[in-house]
């Protein structure tokens, strides 16, 4: 191997540390996961043709749905690091229960402001980018004036113009003049101000009309408006369009008021309209949920009906026939082959890209993996964040101890299934009541024991 081939395979101390950091807590890490990718080819490759599709001035919707623990998150971060590179411009966040698509407490501008603040292009990819996206429509526009020798704020009005057609784009293009005059006279406040209202952070009208003269703001009702209003500014500012990623969808399933769970149903297809017949210029989604909460027809997309015949499985796509091109976008269990060169990437990283700093061979590689199956099954690679976050453990073990050696080491691996959370009792579902507390007698009686002669004393409703 060349000196060359060999620098090109280091990792800075930087990136190894993040991500190291990352696995071990269980989490995604934020960059580098080029470096772990492993698998899933099919499955990118119809990201990057809904990714083109967007900067073409298109729009797309995938559901990227697979078990607890399989990887959804990383491939939506995935997602977004292709779509930066294809000079999109990226929002995203989990939802939750204060983050949702449709509410009247506040809950969906809280969503927007949380999409604004992680807000990422490619030269600001860890997110707070939207200074920098208003500036470049700016200085876009201030060279456009004077190469028509003409005044600036014409030419911002004039490329404004085109979004005053949608459902509130004249606030909007009042809000993008108002930092233009703050960078003009130098008005710092001004500025901040309108990077505020497009943040969707003033809560009242009051206060907008007060700094930016205004008489709406971002709210609940708006919140997918404005998205499609953003999706048209960031193309004028000199991006490819819009992509939105979304995690944690099975908040909406676990919502236990039906009406508002139906609610936001009901705007997930209004998103998967726009995006299917193409009425959202350079605007894409990306949301990331489990199969309960598509399948579920008493709870989950399929209680939808509306949602459910658009979302429905192609029924030619069966004994081993795939189909990528459907909004359900179903994510592929990781092979033990995959997860063998996946464990393979982890152990490059953890030596920093020296291939003589290896703390474990191929073998230990194996017996390690051969270890994870006869404790959990093929689940250690069908869900392998436990597997992945325990071999990160080991190799933190045998480095900081020269003198183990790794056969020493992986029979201790205490490794359990992933549970998913999602089907425990939710909160409208009845759950019978503990029984009380028996007083101290000789012999109290025996309540729920699978052995008891009586049938019923295990009986659950």
């Amino acid at each position: 191997m060349t000196d060359t081939a060999a620098e090109s395979e280091r990792i800075r101390p930087r990136d190894r540390d993040a991500i190291l950091q990352s696995l071990r807590a269980g989490v995604v890490p934020r960059t580098g996961q080029h470096l772990i990718q492993v698998g899933r080819a099919n499955e990118v490759t119809a990201m990057v043709a809904d990714i083109d599709r967007i900067a073409d001035g298109g729009s797309a919707i995938r559901f990227a749905i697979g078990e607890y623990g399989a990887g959804k998150s990383f491939f939506l971060n995935l997602v977004r690091t292709v779509a930066l590179e294809r000079k999109l411009v990226t929002v995203h966040a989990d939802l939750s229960p204060d983050r949702r698509l449709h509410a009247t407490g506040g809950q969906a501008r809280s969503l927007y402001a949380e999409l604004m603040r992680n807000l990422s292009t490619r030269a600001k990819p860890d997110g707070a980018a939207m200074p920098s996206v208003v500036e470049r429509f700016v200085t876009d526009s201030l060279n456009t004036a004077r190469e028509r020798d003409t005044a600036p704020e014409v030419v911002i009005r004039e490329r404004l113009a085109v979004l005053q057609e949608l459902t509130g784009g004249y606030d909007f293009a009042e809000v993008v003049a108002a930092y233009w005059r703050g960078h003009d006279t130098g008005n710092e406040q001004l500025k901040a101000d309108a990077v505020r209202w497009l943040r969707g952070e003033f809560a009242t009208r009051t206060d907008a009309r007060a700094a930016l003269g205004v008489r709406t703001i971002i709210d609940d009702a708006s919140f997918y408006d404005h998205l499609k209003l953003f999706a048209r500014f960031v193309r004028l500012a000199g991006f490819s369009g819009l992509l939105v990623c979304l995690d944690e969808l099975v908040n909406l399933y676990k919502l236990a008021n039906t009406q508002a769970r139906n609610a936001n149903y009901e705007q997930i297809l209004r998103i998967l309209n726009d995006c299917l017949q193409g009425s959202a210029a350079g605007l894409g989604f990306v949301l990331g949920g489990t199969p309960d909460m598509l399948l579920d027809t008493r709870r989950g997309m399929y209680s939808y009906s509306a949602l459910q015949s658009r979302l429905a499985e192609n029924t030619f796509a069966t004994a081993g026939l795939v189909d990528y091109s459907g909004p359900v976008l179903r994510l592929a269990s990781l092979t033990p082959e995959d997860l063998f060169v996946l464990l393979g990437k982890l152990r490059h990283v953890y030596a920093a890209g020296e291939r003589t700093a290896y703390l474990v061979d191929d073998a230990g590689i194996t017996a390690f993996m051969t270890h994870c199956q006869t404790r959990v099954g093929e689940a250690y690679f069908r869900t392998p964040r436990t597997t992945i976050k325990e071999f990160v453990n080991l190799l933190a073990v045998l480095e900081q101890n020269p003198g183990v050696n790794w056969t020493d080491l992986v029979a201790r691996v205490e490794l359990a299934p992933e549970t998913n959370p999602d089907l425990e009792p939710l909160e409208d579902e009845p759950v019978s009541a503990s029984p009380p507390a028996a007083s101290p007698k000789p012999d109290p009686p025996v309540v729920d024991r699978p052995d008891s002669d009586d049938d019923l004393t295990a009986f659950r409703l």
